[in-house]
């Protein structure tokens, strides 16, 4: 029998996992705001950040375009454009200091070994923990292909958790895959939370050619279509495994994001709305915030 949803217990006020304090339960999605370098006044303002994923080599991304709008949300084909480990250490991690706000660095590898060897290489003092990314659908290797694997993900956690003592989130996919088998693997590896869901594997053709839209040929699904589809899986989840849940998927408002807190996440991610206005992850805490005033003076 489904638990009855659980109620939103004070939203808005800090967050604490893995010893890493939030001063709030919104977090800027990997992917889409960059380093958070552009928008360091929103970035501070939130709980915290997750950067782009960053991988072991630099890679140019996938050939554009890159994006396509659908009803409901965009497809997109990035293909983990990102300047590579050195890089980002050396000029990009120095720089990440927002205040209150906690900076997550989102790490892709090709291998088991490379999530490990990426950590040991850019970890440093701006950097309050990693989300372990085994869920993109936009590369050939790696990625969504390792997050169906649950001895996959497992390895990867395990390999991870020994070289960091900093808080380890996993971010899991739903694509082909039930993400309860996936996040028990990663809370029994030593993962302090898991994050889902990513993109949901989708085509887009030109209406025109019939071809693939995308210069990946396929993509992520991303926006308010896929909410109801993520809220489902973060519920599941959430009730299922004892590490906390961060919940994300087509969050646009503030009460998109209690509804993602009342099925049992205690942090929420915020993406494609920031695609689409760079103050959203502002506008959705407002809105938790005012609903916090409404019930306590109730």
């Amino acid at each position: 029998m489904t638990k009855p949803a659980g109620r939103v217990s004070r939203p808005g006020l800090s967050v604490r996992l893995g010893g890493v304090e939030f001063q709030n339960p919104v977090l800027l999605a990997s992917g889409t705001f960059g380093f958070g370098l552009e928008f360091p006044a929103v970035v501070r303002a939130l709980g915290g950040i997750v950067t782009k994923a960053v991988t072991l080599l630099p890679r140019a991304g996938n050939p554009p375009p890159r994006i396509w709008e659908v009803p409901g949300g965009i497809v997109n084909s990035v293909g983990l454009e990102n300047p590579g480990s050195a890089a980002f250490s050396h000029s990009i991690a120095p720089k990440l200091r927002f205040g209150r706000a906690q900076v997550l660095v989102n790490v892709a590898g090709f291998s088991a070994g490379e999530y490990a060897e990426i950590i040991s290489r850019i970890d440093c003092a701006t950097i309050a923990g990693f989300e372990l990314n085994v869920s993109c659908p936009n590369v050939k290797h790696g990625g969504v292909a390792f997050g169906q694997n649950p001895r996959m993900v497992a390895r990867i956690v395990a390999l991870a958790r020994k070289r960091t003592k900093k808080l380890l989130i996993t971010k899991l996919t739903a694509n082909f895959v039930d993400p309860v088998v996936t996040a028990r693997a990663a809370a029994d590896a030593g993962s302090d939370a898991v994050s889902l869901i990513n993109t949901v594997s989708a085509l887009v053709t030109d209406p025109q050619t019939g071809q693939p839209a995308l210069g990946g040929l396929t993509g992520g699904l991303s926006g308010p279509a896929i909410r109801p589809f993520a809220l489902f899986c973060v519920q599941r989840v959430a009730q299922t495994v004892k590490i906390p849940v961060i919940g994300g998927g087509g969050i646009m408002t503030g009460d998109d994001a209690l509804a993602f807190m009342r099925a049992g996440a205690r942090l929420v991610q915020v993406g494609s709305a920031s695609l689409v206005n760079p103050e959203a992850g502002l506008e959705i805490l407002k809105g938790i915030k005012d609903f916090v005033a409404v019930a306590g003076s109730a």
